[in-house]
């Protein structure tokens, strides 16, 4: 094939996701690199799986000051993935879901190895915002299992994050951005510093970054929570039955709500419920601080010392409406007389709800600081032999507020003792509550220490070719611990107690893996390669076992070329999963009788065994000779995962163990006896710790079509990229749902159709770059079972546009600015929506976006 960058690109399957990128148009000679999935060197990056590239300049043009701004616009994302407009639950991270098959899934590399997990708590992912954009050299997104050559998680793909280092010179960019709607600024400044000298090199990057806040009460579609009524024909405003001013439910079956005056009349479910939108935010706030530096230094002819060091510190914020608190007391004669018109008598126990609206709302914030070091030496050999040893160092600490909680606990034995009057609504008063407020500080973090040694290199020489391989051997000891706050852990608060998570586990493993050429230079086979790998592991929680990859690349001429892997992947249980605390989550649901969020108790299981994995894909590259610059990639993928680790799905438990009149039933089954759902004056109470619970799916294709051409004077390039979902089925308790084509309230979206156009032009001075991006149309998986009974049982189908340009003043300064979501579609209602009465893990919720930045290089 022709070797130009573009042709190489393309036969690795390779459009990024982002804005095309015309860095290299000739014809240039390749060293041997290591491609994203293999750990053999090689001089052709044609690889047996499909690979994803997105260079600097495609992320910069782009307007992203954060990597999953980039990777969750790429069509393989699916499912849930934590960004800027998630903000109940978010803690302010950032993931990658590919393939929706959980972030978890999704093997995050830097430089080829791996990332600390990172976020709040013991945590299981890495959050994006700990990589600084300004140091990426480019991305490989590699969309095959890979546990033979990486080892756990990579069962989706592997994000690989390859940073500058060889950079020279000084580079300093600027960019600012506002909302159309004139909220949610971004201000970012970042600095990147390199130099060679006689035995080495090395880069400096410093990235600061500002990102504001927009609130759900400034947009239409979000301003209140949407009730369906009258059987699901009509819309209203709605929200909780948590109420300010008090919400009394009486033993004789009477609901009364309070006002702010001390009196009390009926509930009326059209105009009493509290509208808890208006104080949450849209899109949450962050500050965010990375500091990057690599050194490569010759210790001689052959040996070279490397290092890498990162450090990010992230200040992180999202709002909720103020805390909703519930207790029982009994009703005696001190509290007066104003419930006894209403049936209720001295001496009755009364089940007493409030909204805390009168102490503020509940603030969440996180600091969070994360460092990264990698030592390690690197040479050659006599016989042409790589090897090297190093040592992967990485360390997350994190501190988690919530502001604005009471001390229920406290409360309620004040009422008890008869110093705290719940009827009387000065005693609410903000003033009169002091002694009660208190704010919540947990603290967590996760460790990492990995040592590793590998060999590569060419063993023979065969008919077809060298017999190329390579081997390693990793050490690898991971902990992770949660302390939650001292009130919580007690179950002081208004919530049950929240248990503390600490545990670590340690693993060895060792891998060998080989690239077999078959045949070169015959009729139907210019090259036959064939490629294959094992890994074996013994981990300290669970035991050993081993995983491996058989591929082959069939390069029938120059214009075609057939590729295939057959995998087994793994996923072993993190800290998190196994010795995780028990705590309460309120997760939505939807029934006719029970509020709309349950208390749902989360927590690990210390019995996990590891998730198993059995991948396939298969695929076509192909370049005709006869449209130069033209190439097609045509890539099919099958993914079964058993033993899967996962909470069942919390609508599910309710369908299945509560009727329509809100009785328990199915209590034999074992989904319903794990959950132990119980219900009490309207609310669900059930477990829903982690399991080895059943199994996955999903299959699909990603088709490629990728141009390069010059016309008018100008290099042009387009490039459509689209995954086709044919099947996401998950199983558990012996029953299958196909998500295929459906939109949830709580794992994100499947869509069967993603696609991205980019059309990119460049002159001498200027660039341009459209993109328009597509989702198909869903059905809401609330109403999959009933369509008829809801308003919006489906979303149509979205398309988003971004334009972007720039203009070269020198060869030392470049101005750009952008417009995404340039005709400001707004997300769609569905019926059992998530957040914001849509999909914040699916849809843009901020709306049109401007930026406008300078780039100077000295």
């Amino acid at each position: 094939m022709r070797k130009t960058a573009l042709s190489i690109a393309i036969a690795v399957s390779t459009t990024a996701a982002a804005v095309p990128v015309f860095a290299q148009d000739s014809a240039v000679k390749i060293e041997k690199i290591e491609v994203t999935g293999s750990r053999i060197k090689r001089a052709d990056m044609e690889t047996a799986s499909p690979v994803t590239f997105i260079g600097a300049d495609a992320i910069q043009a782009s307007g992203a000051v954060t990597i999953d701004d980039v990777l969750q616009d790429i069509t393989a994302a699916a499912g849930a993935m934590t960004n800027p407009g998630v903000n109940n639950g978010s803690g302010g991270n950032a993931s990658i879901n590919l393939r929706g098959l959980g972030a978890q899934r999704t093997l995050v590399l830097v430089n080829g190895r791996r990332m600390i997990n990172s976020g709040t708590g013991a945590a299981s992912t890495v959050d994006l915002n700990t990589i600084p954009v300004a140091m990426i050299k480019h991305i490989e997104v590699l969309k095959d299992g890979a546990s033979a050559v990486y080892g756990t998680d990579a069962v989706a793909g592997v994000v690989n994050i390859i940073l500058k280092d060889d950079f020279e010179g000084a580079e300093l960019n600027a960019q600012t951005g506002v909302s159309g709607e004139g909220d949610a600024e971004q201000h970012n400044v970042d600095l990147t510093v390199g130099t060679s000298f006689d035995r080495g090199n090395m880069v400096f990057g410093i990235q600061y970054m500002e990102r504001g806040s927009a609130s759900q009460a400034d947009r239409d579609f979000s301003k209140c929570p949407i009730t369906e009524t009258d059987e699901g024909s009509a819309l209203t405003c709605g929200g909780s039955t948590i109420t300010p001013n008090g919400h009394l439910y009486l033993e004789n079956g009477k609901e009364l709500q309070g006002d702010k005056d001390g009196n009390y009349a009926e509930y009326n479910p059209a105009t009493d419920p509290y509208n808890y939108a208006a104080e949450s935010y849209l899109y949450t706030p962050m500050q965010r601080l990375n500091i990057t530096g690599n050194l490569n230094y010759e210790l001689n002819g052959s040996t070279t010392l490397f290092t890498e060091a990162m450090y990010s510190k992230r200040w992180s914020e999202q709002q909720m409406a103020a805390q909703p608190v519930w207790f029982d007391f009994t009703y005696t004669e001190a509290m007066g007389d104003e419930l006894l018109k209403h049936g209720a008598e001295y001496g009755d126990s009364i089940h007493y709800r409030r909204r805390m609206t009168d102490t503020g709302t509940r603030d969440f914030a996180q600091v969070v600081d994360t460092v990264r070091t990698v030592v390690g030496v690197e040479g050659l050999l006599s016989n042409d032999w790589s090897w090297d040893v190093a040592v992967n160092f990485g360390r997350n600490d994190s501190i988690d507020k919530l502001s604005n909680l009471h001390n229920i606990g406290s409360l309620t034995e004040d009422i008890e003792l008869g110093n705290f009057n719940p009827l009387d609504q000065n005693s609410w008063s903000a003033d009169n509550m002091t002694d009660y407020i208190y704010t919540e500080q947990n603290t967590g973090g996760s460790q990492m220490l990995n040592l590793s040694a590998s060999l590569a290199g060419e063993l023979f020489e065969l008919p077809a070719g060298y017999l190329g391989f390579a081997t390693g051997i990793e050490k690898r000891t991971e902990k992770a611990w949660y302390t939650p706050d001292s009130l919580t852990s007690q179950g002081l608060a208004n919530d049950p107690k929240v248990e503390p998570t600490s545990g670590s586990y340690d693993v060895n493993e060792a891998f060998v893996e080989f690239a077999i050429p078959v045949l070169a230079d015959v009729p139907f086979a210019q090259n036959l390669d064939l490629s294959a790998a094992v890994r074996a592991f013994d981990y300290s929680s669970f035991g050993s076992d081993s995983t491996w990859k058989l591929g082959f690349t069939w390069k029938l001429n120059d214009q075609l070329m057939f590729r295939g892997v057959k995998s087994t992947a793994f996923r072993a249980p993190t800290v998190d999963e196994l010795y995780g605390g028990k705590s309460p989550s309120f997760e939505q649901i939807s029934h006719p009788l029970l509020d709309n969020q349950a208390e749902v108790i989360v927590g690990g299981n210390a019995s996990l065994t590891p998730e198993e994995a059995d991948t396939l894909t298969f695929g076509l590259v192909y370049e005709p000779s006869f449209i130069e610059g033209l190439s097609l990639t045509v890539d099919y993928y099958d993914i079964a995962i058993t033993n899967a680790i996962s909470e069942v799905n919390n609508q599910y438990i309710v369908d299945n163990c509560v009727d329509s009149s809100g009785n328990l039933i199915n209590q034999g089954s074992a989904v319903c006896q794990s959950a132990n759902i119980q219900i009490a004056n309207g609310k669900a109470t059930f477990n829903n710790q982690l399991q080895n619970i059943g199994d996955e799916t999903t299959q699909g294709y990603d088709i490629n079509i990728a141009y390069h051409f010059e016309a008018m004077g100008l290099n042009w390039h387009a490039g459509l990229d689209t995954s086709i979902l044919n099947e996401r089925t998950i199983t558990m308790a012996g029953e299958t749902i196909d998500y295929t084509g459906l939109i949830t309230s709580g794992l994100g979206s499947y869509a069967d159709i993603k696609s991205s156009l980019n059309l990119a032009v460049k002159s001498d001075v200027w660039s341009a770059n459209y993109k328009v991006r597509y989702l198909s149309s869903m059905d809401s998986f609330a109403c999959i079972n009933n369509p008829s009974s809801c308003y919006a049982p489906s979303v149509p189908s979205i398309v988003y546009h971004d334009l972007s340009g720039s203009y070269f003043v020198n060869d030392s300064m470049k101005f750009t600015a952008g417009i995404n979501n340039l005709f400001d579609k707004q997300p769609p209602y569905y019926t059992g929506n998530n957040d914001s009465n849509t999909d914040p893990y699916t849809y843009d919720t901020l709306g049109r976006y401007v930026y406008a930045g300078m780039n100077i290089k000295f």
